[in-house]
């Protein structure tokens, strides 16, 4: 299993408190697990009065801040250059992956937390995607800019996100994006240097060789589903046997290996996606199914009476 530890940043938690939080409970706290992380930002949502909490933390963080990955992006040429050093060294400092999918002239942005057990708490995702928006507009002066965020939940504060991210806002969509049109990968960055990049680069190669040593099969699986899943393709082990450059009866055998089968993780992340897009979105019961790959909407509902003992929309009801 991956290494489930994400490094408390000092400079986020100074602005924090500058904010008026209580940083206090991760005075002295070094590293936290995706749950810790997770719950110190649903608190925050529960105790302030500020829905633009996590894009003023993440816009007005010195990207440097965050991690080592940020620092390489700078030096990259180009925005598409930047967003996928991102993706490639984020791993290095938290469970977290970046992933870019580019079609229909649209580049978008998507980070799955491996190991999460919950949903994303939305100043989270505000604060994410806050900072992956400043690092473009910092490396390209400005010049590179998102055309239009999706949400994974309900509408809420839509103007106080406008305001920030300079774009549309979608909510209730499949899950959470940052778009971009594909021209604008192209954009040059300002703050490029080739000379120290090519110094950074070979050390974060070396760390990344390390880290996945320490990651699983089934890690791996997880994420491909995931992702298999955000873009609206179904997810067979063929197609995820494929992206892990397996055939599917090695693949099978491995999570065999592991004592799990493909199965048992395509339903243990259709699920999470369920309740989230359940919980967090309007959509219809049939769009939810189409969206987690099922070929008609009988077979979600009949796998989510057996995750749930009961049918979807009671589900959704009884959390409404």
């Amino acid at each position: 299993m991956a290494r489930d530890t994400i490094p408390t940043s000092p400079a986020v938690l100074r602005q924090l408190a500058a904010l008026g939080v209580d940083v206090a409970p991760l005075a002295g706290v070094t590293e936290v697990t995706t749950d810790e992380y997770f719950a110190f930002w649903r608190a925050l949502e529960a105790e302030t009065d500020r829905p633009d909490l996590g894009v003023l933390v993440g816009a007005q963080s010195p990207v440097h801040a965050y991690s080592i990955a940020s620092v390489a992006a700078l030096q990259a040429p180009t925005l598409g250059d930047a967003l996928r050093t991102l993706a490639r060294y984020k791993r290095l400092t938290c469970p977290e992956h970046i992933a870019i999918d580019v079609r229909d002239g649209e580049a978008s942005v998507r980070c799955d937390w491996i190991l999460a057990t919950g949903e994303v708490p939305r100043l989270l995702v505000d604060g994410v995607f806050a900072s992956i928006v400043a690092l473009g507009r910092t490396g390209s002066g400005g010049k590179a800019q998102p055309i239009r965020v999706e949400l994974a939940r309900r509408a809420r504060h839509a103007q106080v996100l406008r305001a920030h991210f300079g774009c549309s806002i979608r909510f209730g969509a499949a899950a959470d994006r940052l778009v971009f049109a594909e021209r604008a990968l192209a954009t040059p960055f300002v703050t490029a240097s080739s000379e120290a990049f090519s110094r950074i680069v070979p050390g974060l190669e070396q760390q990344l060789v390390a880290r996945r040593r320490q990651r699983t099969l089934v890690d791996d699986v997880r994420v491909a589903i995931a992702r298999t899943i955000s873009t609206g393709e179904r997810p067979s082990i063929e197609r995820i046997a494929r992206d892990l450059q397996a055939s599917p009866r090695t693949l099978q055998r491995r999570l065999g290996e592991a004592d799990t089968t493909f199965q048992h993780q395509l339903d243990d992340v259709r699920r999470r996606v369920a309740h989230r897009l359940l919980s967090n979105t309007e959509l219809d019961t049939i769009d939810i199914a189409f969206l987690l790959g099922f070929a008609e909407p009988n077979s979600f509902a009949r796998a989510f009476r057996t995750w749930e003992r009961t049918t979807p929309l009671r589900w959704r009801a009884a959390r409404s």
